[in-house]
């Protein structure tokens, strides 16, 4: 496995993994953190993580 596809399966796992947090954990209390907005920031760098795997890919020889 090449470093853009393990790129992209993280990003895409770490994105699907806050979609549910944050989807699921609204009614949820923790004492530290809101799970809501754990889910958000873990959204945001599996996207940004899987652009850099789309990126990573089409930069690569042929």
């Amino acid at each position: 496995m090449n470093r853009a596809s393990k790129n992209l399966l993280e990003g895409a796992v770490t994105l699907l993994v806050g979609s549910a947090l944050w989807l699921f954990t609204g009614d949820v209390e923790v004492p530290v953190v809101t799970l809501t907005k754990v889910g958000v920031v873990l959204m945001c760098v599996g996207g940004a993580q899987t652009a850099w795997g789309l990126y990573r890919a089409a930069r690569r020889p042929a």
